[in-house]
């Protein structure tokens, strides 16, 4: 794998920092700030809608100048997100800060992924692909743990600006490994739209949204659940979230191995073992040790899907990719705004801590109904070309034949 790809590594470290850490200094900034534990998590939802509104928004914009130089373009405007919350004086501020980073999440991984399949051979894009988001993973394993803990000792402040730092360091990364890249002739935005005419690239998106929606259905509720359901001390939460990143990090890796070789055997297997698991969390989550063995698995199944998802949207949309790619992250986000808005309908209907993991389980199964419409629908289109192909050339291989027959008929 090329050394560019430890740069676009260093900015997914970056960005997966942000997105997750405030999740645990939400008290720290609420008490900052004087406002409720709800209003501050205006900060959580405020960068989910940004990454969905900024993914399609910034990388039309990206169009206009070359790959390198957006990549450059989203790790300052990164930077600039973070370090404005940092020094936010009142909480609008930070959440508009927040919104800021969070725009160029979404072309950042989008962007990120054509660039990173462009740096290696066909059979190798999947992995190269999931060589990136291993900076998403590995930032779940380490640097929210850490910033968290950075943030509750020295205060959340100081976790903001060293994720800026991160930023820096992504940018100088980009600047130095990423190759130049000439601005792609011919690129317009109604090309680029074009994509999403294709019912493939739909279908990919909403296993995505689907998908991912199961896992964060579960993992969003996962402190009420643990500490209520499990029985584990509030301070144990930390190393399970560690243990649900190491997940992602093998998932990721393992996801990426094998969608190059078998990309919808790996969604089939995926998905479906996803589903299984999420009903089951249902039941484990009544047990620590089965509860711990569970978190696992559902990082690891979860992030297993990221690489060949991402790799369809990368195929379905060959002739435009850079969009769709970038908007097959927004469903990523928009799947979990999804199915934790489902998770508090069931919890706040007197379901109990444990319900959202049914509503995983149906969202991974919905997914996995998808995937098979999908490859369904493939199949059928590559046997009709194959009949069309057929058709094509047998009146040409029978003109010889036919002109034969006549001569031995007049003979």
């Amino acid at each position: 794998m090329p050394l560019a790809l430890l740069a676009l590594a260093i900015g997914a470290f970056g960005i997966g920092t942000t997105e997750f850490v405030i999740m645990g200094l939400l008290p720290e900034v609420a008490a900052d700030f004087g406002v409720s534990i709800p209003t501050a998590g205006f900060l959580v939802t405020g960068y989910a809608l940004g990454v969905v509104l900024g993914a399609p928004l910034m990388t039309m914009l990206g169009t206009k100048v070359s790959r390198k130089r957006m990549l450059m373009l989203l790790m300052g405007l990164f930077i600039v997100g973070n370090v404005v919350s940092a020094l936010a004086p009142v909480f609008g501020v930070m959440l508009a800060g927040r919104v800021v980073a969070s725009l160029a999440h979404g072309a950042f991984f989008g962007i990120g992924s054509v660039v990173a399949a462009d740096l290696v051979a066909p059979h190798k894009k999947a992995g190269a692909i999931a060589m990136m988001f291993t900076g998403l993973t590995v930032a779940n394993v380490v640097g929210v743990p850490l910033g968290t803990y950075i943030g509750q000792s020295t205060g959340w402040r100081a976790t903001f600006l060293i994720v800026a730092g991160l930023g820096v360091l992504g940018l100088a990364g980009v600047a130095k490994l990423i190759p130049e890249q000439p601005r792609p002739e011919g690129v317009r935005i109604r090309h680029e739209l074009a994509a999403f005419r294709n019912v493939q690239v739909l279908l990919a998106m909403a296993m995505t949204v689907l998908g991912f929606g199961g896992v964060f259905a579960a993992i969003t509720y996962i402190t009420p659940m643990m500490t209520e359901v499990a029985g584990f001390a509030d301070s144990s939460v930390t190393w399970l979230l560690v243990l649900f990143g190491l997940g992602m990090v093998v998932g990721n890796l393992v996801g990426g191995k094998y969608a190059d070789r078998a990309l919808m055997p790996l969604l089939y297997v995926s998905l479906g073992s996803l589903a299984l698991v999420l009903a089951l969390f249902t039941l484990t989550a009544h047990n620590q040790v089965a509860a711990t063995v569970t978190i696992f698995l559902i990082g690891l199944l979860g992030f297993a899907t990221v690489p060949p998802l991402q790799k369809r949207v990368l195929d379905q949309a060959s002739g435009a990719p850079t969009l769709a790619s970038a908007v097959n992250i927004g469903a990523f986000n928009l799947g979990n705004a999804l199915s934790a808005w489902l998770g508090g309908i069931v919890i706040a209907a007197g379901l109990g801590y444990a319900a959202p993991n049914w509503v995983g389980a149906v969202l991974a199964a919905a997914a996995l109904v998808l995937a098979a419409v999908s490859h369904q629908l493939e199949r059928r289109t590559v046997t009709r070309s194959r009949v069309a192909a057929a058709s094509a050339s047998y009146p040409a291989a029978a003109a010889p034949r036919a002109a034969v027959d006549h001569a031995a008929a007049r003979s």
